[in-house]
């Protein structure tokens, strides 16, 4: 099902709580479409007219791919896990508001798409189709990235829990937090080799 333009619909798939508590969509801080009955499965530019979003949870539906966000310029915050989602793009206009993106549980094997997020603090992954340890080299340009969640990947599946970790320390150095334990400074030494 889409994500039609009518107000009313979106309305009427809002959160009940947040839709007693706002007069409009358009309006609303916070959108909630997760688990939709029957899943959502395409997005529209209806997302668009969403001006005051600033998060948007999509989250346990049969959406497959994203669309441009350009209206969304206050969005912070983009919970999109348990999709079939293939594909990190076209996050371009929110990039430089997105904070924290939610991707778990898709079927996403390439990091491609993240480079222009300069503000993301939180990148969650885990349960997705991540084969190469070369695809994490590429958040190491993120500046803000701070908390990431890889477990379940397919890069994971030989190596312990402390050699994983490291290996995500090395690539991504400035991380905090990962696969949802705070970075300990004797594991930071380890990665620098230290």
């Amino acid at each position: 099902m889409e994500v039609k333009t009518n107000e009313a619909l979106l309305l009427k798939r809002r959160d009940p709580q947040e839709a007693k508590n706002s007069a409009s969509a358009e309006e609303s801080a916070v959108i909630k479409l997760y688990c939709q009955m029957p899943p959502i499965a395409k997005l529209d530019n209806s997302l668009n007219t969403l001006k005051n979003c600033e998060q948007l949870s999509l989250s346990t539906n049969g959406i497959d791919r994203l669309i441009p966000l350009s209206g969304m310029k206050k969005l912070r915050i983009l919970s999109l896990g348990r999709n079939q989602i293939k594909k990190i793009e076209k996050l371009d206009d929110v990039s430089d508001t997105l904070e924290e993106l939610w991707l778990s549980y898709n079927v996403i094997a390439t990091l491609d798409g993240l480079s222009g997020l300069t503000n993301l603090t939180t990148l969650y992954l885990s349960n997705n189709l991540i084969k190469s340890w070369d695809e994490l080299d590429k958040l190491a340009s993120l500046p803000k990235l701070r908390d990431v969640l890889f477990t379940g990947n397919p890069i994971y599946e030989t190596l312990s829990k402390e050699d994983a970790r490291l290996n995500v320390l090395k690539r991504i150095p400035k991380v905090a937090k990962i696969d949802g334990d705070m970075v300990k400074q004797t594991e930071r030494d380890a990665a620098l080799g230290q």
